[in-house]
């Protein structure tokens, strides 16, 4: 990993899409998988838990009311700390 991919910052319409509850989840999810950039310059775990969450999140919006296996709160938490943990290891 160079030093230039180290200190990329994290797109700020990420977090932004954090702050209210997605309308289309799947333009949410578009969103974070359309970021070729940041993906490659993190760990490839970062790319599977990223993609494990946003399948859950997908899948999740077929259910009209929360499941708790589908949590759609608990998955946009998890998307947080997947994001400030990428930010962490970006430093």
């Amino acid at each position: 990993m160079t030093f230039l991919a180290r200190t990329m910052p994290i797109p700020p319409e990420l977090r932004d899409s954090l702050q209210t509850s997605p309308d289309n989840m799947q333009t949410f999810a578009r969103l974070w998988r359309e970021q070729p950039e940041l993906l490659k310059t993190l760990p490839e775990r970062f790319t599977g838990a990223l993609e494990n969450i946003l399948q859950r999140l997908e899948s999740g919006a077929a259910f009209t009311e929360e499941s708790c296996s589908f949590s759609q709160k608990d998955l946009l938490d998890a998307l947080a700390s997947w994001l400030d943990r990428a930010e962490q290891v970006l430093g």
